[in-house]
């Protein structure tokens, strides 16, 4: 039977990964920076990529990576999403590597040596809402060189590498700095998002079979996502518990009224249950087995509506404070509402289990 608990090394990296982002990643630094020109926090990206190893957890040691699982991911990400980190993890270090393992040949393994390191990044220019097996869009591909664009491509404005598929069926690597990259409206301000425009860009050519790379990329992307909305869910909670023993009304603690005590004890059930989805989906990515494809689908289908349920319950339950711009939990909110269409909508995952599991509508 798979064991879904923890493993002592798993937990050692998550105390190492929260240690490190309440030093870095607080609520003020984070609100400070979207409100800047820059919301990406290279300097975290460099102490989490370069000094932990964490960008090439799942790159091989022979491409010096750390040779870890999607299971060491996964605690990375649930973390990263407690802080609403405003760091490139999800699109560069998963999404991005996993296309690149999915391709053959020493430019492959070189983007990956370079993204494990973490001083390249790379950004896998597919809009951020299209789920695994979903209509990716390609860009026109004329003698090397790439025409057209990509939209809502997330973390591009930061990546150094972009890899994109192209009509005759590669996928193809292109500097960063031959694109135009257009900055979108974005409500989640830490995961900015942009539309990518190629006029004549050069291309190394890295594999033949571009809908692969794309498909298993997609594919890590949601069932890792389920990981930090799991993280985002799990802050709002404790966040909200914490206040509510704080917080008075009647000269009572409000958290003592039944009526909120059973709006809390609901969410704990479901982000148990998420959490169980979440580290099922990571196990069986690690694995690679017959039922990963279902293991993503459920996670990724039961995820999104638990975490922002978990963002909209914190808001309310925090009362006027949480109204406000200088409270941190908007920023739960956000990413919570963001990522409930990140790499497909609960609804998609749906339609896609039932054909999973051989499920037919209704006549």
């Amino acid at each position: 039977m798979t064991d879904l608990l923890y493993s002592d090394e798993e937990e050692a990296l998550r105390s190492a990964v929260r240690g490190l982002l309440a030093d870095h990643c607080d609520a003020a630094g984070v609100l400070a920076r979207i409100e800047s020109d820059t919301p990406h926090d290279r300097s975290l990206w460099k102490v989490l990529a370069e000094s932990m190893g964490l960008a090439g957890l799942l790159v091989p040691e022979s491409l010096g990576g750390q040779g870890a699982s999607h299971r060491e991911a996964a605690v990375v990400l649930e973390e990263l999403g407690r802080a609403v980190a405003p760091v490139p993890y999800l699109t560069s270090a998963v999404v991005a590597t996993e296309a690149l393992l999915a391709c053959e040949g020493e430019e492959a393994a070189k983007l990956l040596t370079e993204l494990s390191s973490g001083r390249t990044v790379a950004a896998l220019t597919v809009g951020l809402s299209v789920r695994p097996g979903g209509d990716h869009g390609v860009v026109q591909q004329e003698g090397g060189a790439l025409y057209g664009r990509s939209t809502t491509v997330a973390d591009a404005a930061v990546a150094d590498v972009l890899l994109v598929p192209a009509d005759d069926g590669g996928l193809y690597a292109v500097a960063a700095n031959a694109a135009t990259v257009t900055p979108q409206v974005s409500l989640d301000l830490t995961r900015p998002v942009a539309t990518v425009t190629f006029d004549g860009a050069p291309g190394r050519r890295l594999t033949i079979d571009a809908p692969t790379a794309v498909r298993r990329a997609l594919r890590a992307g949601a069932g890792l996502l389920a990981s930090e909305q799991l993280g985002v869910a799990d802050w709002c909670l404790t966040e909200t518990v914490r206040h509510l023993k704080e917080r008075k009304q009647f000269n009572r603690p409000v958290g003592g009224f039944q009526a909120v005590k059973h709006r809390l004890a609901q969410l704990w059930l479901e982000i148990v249950s998420l959490r169980a989805t979440a580290r099922n989906a990571a196990d069986a990515l690690a694995g690679g087995g017959e039922d990963t494809d279902i293991a993503v689908a459920v996670a990724a289908a039961y995820a999104a509506p638990v975490a922002v349920h978990a963002a909209e319950e914190a808001l309310q339950l925090h009362g006027g404070i949480g109204m406000t711009w200088e409270h941190p939990v908007h920023l739960r909110l956000k990413r919570a509402k963001a990522d409930s269409i990140a790499y497909g909508t609960a609804g998609g995952h749906r339609e896609a289990l039932a054909g999973l599991v051989d499920l037919r509508l209704p006549l």
